[in-house]
């Protein structure tokens, strides 16, 4: 076998062999062999180790596959329309088929002219950009030209890096290598023209048509898509306001490059040369008007705690994950009680005099930028926001965030300066922020931001959704929400709690109370604690209903004292508003909650004492429509049949209860009903010309520093407070009916225009009595006069065995029948003694009964209980 082998090897060995020592000759006699050879291999590490030196960190494949444009999220009001977004990059994401062939054209020709043939670097360009650099860095000259393609922009968006280095450009070219390995031109381009920044905070091409044009991509002109490829370079040097000239003669350069690259024709060029820009003013092309900004920022608090606020969070952050967020927010409701707050918090402060914002700016520099910084809020639509450009003779002229002026004459700022001597006008400098209005033509008068702040929000009795939400004047420059964030003392609002106890714990609406002086005993070092009345008065023994709808405290108190505040305090625990320690003054609204808590609680009274969650959000969707989130959630729970294709042939399935039982509903009940005689005869009598169901309380604290109204019809509670935020008294006059319950007012009559009254319906057990208003007692023969809310019979709820009866005491033989005021307590009997009752009873004449009259025993027991 040796034999055979040899022969047919040796010529490919000797083959080899003389091709190996060529190699060692010329390695050994030529040294440009051995340089290129060590070249060679020196270029191979060293490619090697700037690979794994700059792209270290940068997407793999599979991310760029999996790559995603930061969405803004979006949210919906109750019916489903848009009424905010929230985005620091404003962006509306299409796909590449939705973009028309002459956007994509523009962009090319004005960007990167070979796009669809380079393989992510254009090579000429890049020498150009890299030999300009090296001149302009050795003579200390101007930022280099770019050579970047359309690729390379979309890298440096994904690497989020603007510095001017060398580094930078190696990471980028890398980056644009992979993009191209994993994407195709499309993917790329649709890339580029969803994320390329365009001027205006308008990310994307279809962002800034809306920016620039108010129009869709679809309805864009030649010229407009022109001038829109433009921007990319440098969008503020080719502002349409600020640089027409620029903008116009590079919007020209782009359509020549359109007609040289064969998209359009010399003709079309021309004529589009010829048209001027027509952009729109900046801001003027909101499709709505956002909404509910205390309510919007209250909902993007909770977006950020389930799923973050940037795209390092997750893919559903707030500024990145484009979710649409369906809220509970009604806009007709919200924006009422927005305007009835504003009005309610202007109309306090009125007139208390100007008020200074406290905020200037440099009228020498960019005023206008520096204006629409400004943390104001102006609260009505109608408000603007100034700056006092200067001030001769009997007028200012003043400067608007848009660039226009207008006129303040000193007749229309004579207003005094709160805490400080002269006029509005007379205290006006130049540079200084101020809010006015405009009374006519470009004349305006000076307006004050109110000092006092409030609180408002409005809650669905059956759900706890959220259906409105304001917490203050305007939630610009303010960060505190007083309706959820503010901690203030509910004063006589506390007082239905204490009430509610005490009819679960026996007592009912026709108790009689004794309204006087009431002291407690607070030990040796602090001696008597002697409490009042509002007015100082005292009215004797009144019914509880009495005591609620005129607001006495010292009957509070003793409802409170024989109830328990073990009791009361608890109830409030239960129902979400706070912990308290068992001091009586609780029962007069001393301990902080806030209006959110105070309303939900008055929502679970309305709602037969089911306890209620307040929710803002409905549900979430993701960027593709899918639900990944839903506060009712009680579908997913139903193992499958919520959503069943088809019947089963069983019976309908029931959702289970969105809450469980927390109160006792007749007692629950009893305190509506009760409270909507505050009403009808009690100090919100204001709200009586609703002409619908309603009920709820008023309240005042001490000094008085704040003033509430809490109440609202069997479907919708609301609440609203006023005070200072730093607490000091508002005046001895101020009230909760005089004050708040007129907010709640202005409100209702929008949020309820279109919404037919709807009674209150009482709990199974609950019974319905006439009584003597009052004395409490039961009433027969007559009936309550519904035109007339002081109808000396009324209709009061008791529960089974509590209301007043009829009872049948012997007087000489003869039953008389009594009104009594109430279920009569035992009375102690004695028993007759061993003597007694052997000895021999006198003879008694008999007494005729009446006919048909049964026994009370007999009666009692036939009719199986006591009515």
């Amino acid at each position: 076998m040796d034999a055979v082998a040899t022969p047919s090897s040796s010529p490919l060995l000797e083959r080899h062999h003389r091709a190996a020592d060529r190699l060692r000759d010329a390695w050994r006699r030529r040294r440009f062999f051995r340089w290129a050879t060590y070249g060679l291999f020196g270029g191979y590490f060293l490619f090697v180790l700037v690979w794994v030196v700059f792209a270290t960190g940068l997407q793999s494949s599979e991310e760029l596959l999996a790559l995603q444009t930061k969405l803004p999220t979006n949210i919906r009001g109750v019916d489903g329309q848009p009424v905010g977004t929230f985005a620091r990059e404003r962006r509306v994401e299409l796909s590449y088929d939705e973009y028309p062939p002459l956007v994509v054209q523009a962009f090319i020709s004005a960007e990167d002219k070979t796009f669809f043939t380079h393989g992510g670097i254009d090579y000429p360009g890049l020498v150009g950009a890299v030999g300009d650099f090296a001149v302009k860095k050795a003579t200390g000259g101007a930022r280099a030209r770019g050579g970047s393609t359309i690729t390379q922009q979309v890298a440096k968006g994904l690497l989020q890096d603007s510095s001017y280095n060398v580094t930078r450009k190696i990471r980028e070219a890398i980056l644009a290598f992979r993009l191209e390995n994993v994407l195709t031109k499309q993917q790329i381009l649709e890339l580029y023209l969803n994320q390329i920044f365009l001027g205006r905070n308008a990310y994307g091409v279809q962002a800034a048509a809306r920016a620039y044009f108010d129009k869709d991509v679809a309805d864009l002109t030649l010229p407009e898509v022109a001038y829109l490829a433009v921007l990319p370079k440098a969008p503020s040097n080719y502002d349409p306001v600020r640089a027409t000239e620029k903008a116009l003669a590079r919007r020209n350069y782009v359509l020549r490059e359109m007609a040289s690259n064969g998209y359009i024709t010399e003709a079309q060029a021309q004529a589009a040369a010829a048209t001027t820009l027509g952009t729109i003013r900046y801001g003027s092309n909101a499709k709505f008007r956002e909404v509910g900004g205390y309510f919007t920022e209250e909902v993007r608090r909770e977006i950020i705690k389930k799923y973050g606020e940037d795209q390092k969070d997750g893919p559903n952050s707030l500024y990145a994950g484009g979710l649409w967020v369906r809220t509970s927010m009604n806009p007709v409701m919200q924006e009422a009680a927005a305007e009835a707050l504003r009005e309610g918090l202007a109309r306090f402060d009125g007139g208390r005099g100007w008020r200074d914002t406290g905020v200037s700016v440099d009228t020498a520099g960019d005023w206008r930028g520096q204006l629409e910084r400004a943390p104001i809020g102006t609260g009505f639509p109608d408000w603007r926001k100034a700056v006092v450009l200067s001030k001769s003779g009997g007028a200012a002229r003043i400067g608007f965030t848009d660039g226009s002026e207008g006129t303040l004459p000193a007749g229309n700022a004579v207003q005094p300066k709160r805490g400080g001597g002269g006029s509005a006008f007379s205290n006006l400098r130049d540079g200084m922020v101020i809010i006015v209005k405009n009374v006519g033509g470009n004349v305006y008068a000076i307006r004050s931001i109110p000092e006092i702040g409030g609180g408002f929000i409005a809650e669905e009795v059956r759900t706890g959704r959220i259906l409105a939400m304001q917490g203050g004047f305007d939630n610009i420059g303010g960060g505190l929400n007083r309706a959820t964030q503010a901690l203030r003392q509910p004063g006589s609002t506390f007082k239905p709690i204490v009430y509610y106890t005490a009819f679960a714990n026996g007592m009912t609406p026709a108790s009689i109370i004794d309204d006087a002086p009431f002291c407690v005993w607070q030990g040796a070092g602090l001696g008597n604690k002697c409490f009042k009345n509002f007015d100082g008065g005292y009215a004797g023994p009144k019914t509880l209903r009495w005591g609620v709808e005129q607001s006495r405290n010292l009957m509070t108190l003793r409802a409170a004292s024989q109830t328990g505040m073990a009791k009361i305090t608890d109830t409030a625990r239960r129902l979400g508003v706070g912990d308290y320690q068992n001091y009586l003054s609780f029962s007069l609204g001393a301990g902080e909650t806030t209006v959110q808590r105070l309303t939900n609680a008055y929502a679970i009274l309305a709602n037969h004492g089911r306890a209620l969650t307040p929710t803002l959000i409905d549900y979430v969707q993701d960027r593709d429509g899918k639900v990944i989130y839903r506060t009712d959630n009680r579908c997913a729970v139903m193992d499958g049949r919520c959503n069943a294709p088809d019947w089963d042939g069983g019976a309908m399935p029931r959702p289970p209860s969105r809450s469980r039982q927390i109160l006792d509903p007749q007692a629950a009940f009893q305190m509506v009903h009760v409270m909507t005689g505050v009403i009808e005869r009690g100090t919100a009598t204001i709200l009586r010309d609703l002409n619908r169901p309603l009920f709820g309380k008023t309240g005042t604290t001490n000094g008085p520093t704040n003033v509430w109204f809490v109440g609202g019809t069997p479907d919708v509670v609301a609440g609203t407070y006023l005070g200072y935020d730093q607490p000091r008294s508002m005046g001895g006059a101020a009230q909760g009916g005089r004050i708040a319950a007129p907010i709640f007012k202005q409100w209702a009559q929008v949020a309820f225009k279109d919404t037919p009254p709807t009674p209150f319906v009482a709990p199974e057990g609950i019974r319905m009595v006439r009584i003597d208003r009052i004395t409490g007692r039961r009433v027969f023969g007559t009936f309550p006069v519904r035109e007339d809310p002081k109808s000396p019979v009324i209709w009061e709820a008791f529960k089974p065995e509590t209301e007043p009866r009829r009872t049948y005491r012997p007087h000489g033989g003869d039953d008389t029948e009594l009104a009594e005021g109430a279920a009569p307590a035992p009375v102690a009997r004695r028993r007759p003694s061993a003597a007694a009752a052997s000895a021999p009873r006198a003879a008694a004449p008999a007494q005729p009964r009446p006919a048909q009259q049964t026994p009370p025993d007999d009666f009692l027991a036939k009719q199986g209980g006591i009515y």
